[in-house]
């Protein structure tokens, strides 16, 4: 195919990637805010109502084998948000939105998502070119289809992702997964959730209105209202201002009944301690991978970046009336200023409850077992250890003091480990250091939190996981059934900072060293041209 001058254009736009960014940073943050605006632009807390992304649309085809193919197309462009009452934000955003629109779809239906990127050939305020990967997270979808961060997607080329949807009922959230951008690209904007669900989920625990999807961030802002990027020497990135559905410390009326709220942290580095104000428990329903086997109450609990926790709330008990904040009480190594303690409030109205609805004040502990937590430690057959630390002296954050550049140089041959299809194993992940805590995702694979330190998980991580909280001076082992697919996944830090520079490593399933690979993450199902522009 012979190149247009666009084409032409755009593909040499992409060796920018991985030369190191440009940025235009702000510096000097401080423990007050890290924002430029003005005291009249600065956002408070609880002054918007909560939105919730809109569904995004399709189109049904239906098989010869009688399955079901939904067909959705999502624009990846430059938009901007209004965020700040008098301001606008720019925004890099899937069908220029942030969040990027809902996906729902049944256990069973297949989807087909052409993702088309009509972004700039570089970043507006950071200059970096615009090749994009969008991942899945949580799907075991073939590699090609697995947003591999090198497998990229030019300005005015598109991709048809395909996943499988055959998992049990989850919450994932598709995001950018560009080589050593992933987090400026997460960050600006080109992330959403993507919902499962089944028969048994739907039978438990509420739906429609009642099944809330929260998207958290957070953000700082130049003065000018465009978003603030400061990565503090690639160590994370903190914005001062808490974001919920791309909303400021956002407000939502509830009636007096159970709700759902399905929570995703998608901060670049933020971890959270997540709490009622009222000191009332929550009901932790499900984590990454789909329901728990038993309900767990607590009364706060540690969320790192990527993770998601589905959680009930009973408002039944509250006045007409009464505001419940959810607050974050924060961990260590993070950074917070005046108002990251807040994230959003729930107002209590006195609407009539539809008690037709058995969910209604349904708070259920008995809920469905999964693959990953029925499996034992006696069913492992391997155990691998791996370091995670910081290289002071380069600045760089490996694994086994290995990174993603060794992946690269070896024509992305290397792998951290080869398990057989269908392995059972232990992974265990060690941080030594007092400085960082590292959120690890492993991808394809839903695995079970065994210990950390030698004792039990929390009470809160009693569910199938694909991130694993790796605390300051923790040793957290998993175990991990490899399947159902062959080929290369990536594993590493969603601080997507510590990624980007360059956490990141694979590991190669059921294939060996020089075997072909018929699902190549970067040849398979290369992007394509798109004909039609805008």
């Amino acid at each position: 195919m012979s190149l247009t001058r666009r084409q032409a254009l755009i593909l040499g736009g992409v060796g920018m990637v991985g030369a190191g960014i440009v940025t235009v940073p702000i510096s000097g943050v401080s423990a007050k805010s890290a924002s430029k605006l003005s005291d009249s632009d600065m956002p408070r807390p609880y002054r918007t109502p909560l939105t919730i992304p809109p569904p995004l649309a399709y189109q049904t085809t239906v098989g010869a084998d009688g399955v079901k193919t939904r067909h959705y197309t999502m624009t990846q462009r430059l938009s901007s948000a209004k965020i700040l009452s008098r301001l606008t934000t720019p925004i890099l955003g899937y069908n220029g939105i942030f969040p990027g629109p809902t996906i729902r779809i049944d256990k069973g239906t297949r989807a087909i998502v052409r993702v088309r990127n009509q972004l700039p050939a570089k970043h507006p305020t950071l200059g970096y070119a615009l090749p994009t990967s969008t991942h899945l997270h949580g799907s075991a979808s073939l590699p090609q289809y697995d947003g591999y961060a090198n497998d990229l997607t030019l300005p005015g080329f598109y991709k048809d992702y395909h996943f499988p949807n055959f998992q049990p009922a989850r919450s994932l959230w598709y995001h950018d997964h560009a080589v050593h951008f992933t987090a400026q690209n997460v960050y600006s904007g080109l992330a959403g959730q993507y919902l499962i669900s089944d028969p048994v989920e739907k039978g438990l625990l509420p739906q429609g209105s009642f099944d809330v999807p929260l998207t958290i961030s957070d953000a700082m802002f130049a003065a000018n209202g465009a978003l603030g990027y400061d990565d503090r020497e690639h160590s994370g990135l903190w914005g001062d201002v808490i974001l919920v559905n791309g909303k400021p410390w956002p407000v939502m009326q509830v009636q007096k009944r159970v709700y759902r709220f399905r929570i995703l942290n998608a901060s670049v580095s933020r971890s959270y301690n997540f709490k009622l104000s009222t000191g009332d428990p929550v009901t932790v329903v499900a984590t990454d991978a789909g329901l728990m086997p038993a309900a767990q109450t607590v009364g706060s609990w540690r969320h790192s970046s990527a993770e998601r926790y589905e959680i009930l709330i009973d408002f039944r008990k509250y006045a007409t009336g009464a505001r419940v904040e959810l607050r974050n009480s924060s961990n260590d190594n993070n950074r917070d200023f005046d108002n990251t303690g807040k994230i959003m409030a729930f107002d209590v109205i006195g609407t009539a409850v539809n008690t037709a609805d058995p969910t209604w004040n349904s708070l259920p502990t008995t809920l469905v077992s999964s693959h990953p937590m029925d499996l034992t430690a006696a069913n492992s057959t391997k155990t691998r250890k791996f370091r995670i630390k910081h290289d002071d002296e380069t600045n760089i954050w490996t694994i086994d003091d290995l990174t993603w550049e060794e992946v690269i140089a070896s024509g992305f041959q290397r792998v951290m480990a080869d398990p057989a299809l269908d392995a059972v194993e232990v992974w265990e992940f060690e941080n030594s250091s007092d400085g960082w805590f590292h959120p690890m995702h492993m991808h394809l694979v839903d695995f079970q939190i065994l210990s950390r330190n030698g004792k039990p998980p929390f009470p809160y991580e009693l569910g199938p996981k694909d991130v694993v909280y790796v605390g300051e001076r923790e040793t957290v082992r998993v175990l991990v059934h490899f399947g159902p697919h062959r080929g290369r996944y990536m594993l590493h830090c969603h601080n997507l900072t510590h990624e980007d520079h360059a956490m990141m490593l694979q590991f190669r399933v059921g294939l060996g060293a020089d075997e072909a690979d018929p699902n190549d993450p970067m040849k398979a199902a290369p992007a394509v041209w798109d004909p039609v522009q805008g």
